[in-house]
């Protein structure tokens, strides 16, 4: 019996087998746990994947033009303002000094007319002035001379009258002196009488006479205050043709100072300067050459607007909103969320994009959003890959556990 015994084989620890198992399943649940398993985020939150963008800006002249210098390369930054290129002026200077000279020569034009026009004022005034003048003269003239021919005309009745009566008394005397009732004598007397008196009224008619003619000098004279008027008329005409020259210059200075304001305006087009602070991503273009108005110089982005552009699914589309609190993780830290905010929902619903390596995946429909970014703009640079997230419920971050 005792030899039997010494053959059985030894009993083994059961032990010693069921701890190796439990070590291997605990280590086994530990890298499932912290390594494989991740933990489902929380409903108040709605978790998307996307691209990191930016906007950029395509700077190009608005005239053509040859490159003189350009200032910048790619990876400058560049402030608002600041000058990126410069195209060759001279052409566009000689056109300046051009219009220029038209607006010179409009003025000096303007400036004679303006200047004869105030001679034809001083004259017009003159005429004016010699014309009332004339008038009250002629018109006074006109008045004593009919006074005159009135006077002349009574003289001469009187004369007459006494014509009459020394004729009358020489024909009685000398008719009595041949009867011998009177002296011969006395009759002669009577005869010289007559004849003296037929004088006086000869010599009065020349007087009436002459008097009427100065009356009718004095009337024709009437008529030269008609022809000062004409004379003023005239000279009105030549006032209203220089207005018509100043009016002529007024619309060439015109006209060129507004070529000389669009020349002005395109010499400043040849400056070419920064809309926005951003930074270089391309430059196109090199000085000497010559580029049309649009042609791409180079290409600047704005890295303090960049935004993360992700899908949800359209399932949850109806829990975001524009305004809600966002937030971004980037790769290099996936524990440290850069706040952000939505910005953008897109209209309407669309297929997942094509770059989306899985076809179950590609035809889920989706809705495109845009997460503004509010810090971080140093790190986060177009083009990384990073995860969002918007707050759908509370006014709280749940904590980001989920996302070791």
């Amino acid at each position: 019996m005792s030899e039997v015994s010494k053959c059985d084989p030894p009993r083994r620890n059961p032990l010693k087998i069921l701890i190796p198992l439990l070590l291997i399943g605990a280590v086994g649940f530990g890298v499932w746990k912290f390594f494989i398993h991740k933990e489902a985020p929380p409903t108040s939150v709605v978790t998307m994947t996307g691209r990191m963008e930016g906007d950029d800006a395509v700077i190009a002249p608005k005239v053509s033009g040859r490159i003189v210098d350009i200032r910048f390369r790619e990876g400058d930054l560049v402030h608002a303002g600041d000058v990126i290129a410069t195209l060759d002026d001279r052409s566009i200077a000689a056109r300046v000094d051009q219009a220029q000279a038209q607006v010179t020569g409009a003025e000096s034009r303007r400036l004679a007319a303006q200047q004869q026009i105030a001679i034809f004022e001083d004259q017009l005034q003159q005429t004016d002035i010699q014309t009332g003048q004339a008038e009250q003269d002629a018109e006074g003239r006109v008045r004593q001379a009919e006074a005159d021919v009135s006077a002349a005309e009574a003289q001469l009745a009187q004369q007459e009258a006494s014509y009459k009566q020394a004729a009358w008394d020489r024909d009685a005397y000398v008719r009595l002196a041949k009867d011998g009732a009177v002296p011969e004598r006395q009759g002669k007397v009577a005869q010289s009488a007559a004849d003296t008196q037929e004088a006086v009224v000869q010599a009065a008619r020349k007087r009436v006479d002459s008097l009427r003619a100065s009356l009718n000098v004095a009337r024709a004279n009437l008529a030269n205050p008609r022809i000062r008027t004409s004379q003023a008329a005239a000279i009105r005409k030549q006032m209203a043709l220089q207005g018509t020259q100043v009016a002529s210059a007024d619309a060439d200075i015109a006209r060129a100072r507004a070529q000389l304001a669009e020349i002005n305006e395109t010499l400043g087009d040849l400056t070419i300067k920064a809309p926005f602070e951003g930074t270089v991503i391309t430059r196109t273009a090199e000085p000497g050459e010559v580029v049309q108005a649009g042609t791409a110089i180079l290409t600047l982005l704005d890295l303090k607007r960049v935004y993360l552009r992700g899908y949800i699914p359209q399932g949850e589309s109806g829990k975001v909103r524009v305004g809600q609190k966002a937030r971004v993780f980037l790769d290099s830290d996936v524990t440290k969320p850069i706040e952000a905010e939505l910005v953008r929902i897109d209209p309407q619903a669309t297929f997942t994009p094509e770059n989306t390596y899985f076809r179950d995946d590609r035809v889920k429909q989706v809705v495109g959003v845009k997460l503004q970014l509010k810090a971080g703009l140093g790190f986060a640079k177009p083009g990384m890959p990073a995860d969002g997230e918007v707050l759908v419920e509370g006014d709280t971050w749940p904590p980001v556990t989920y996302r070791k």
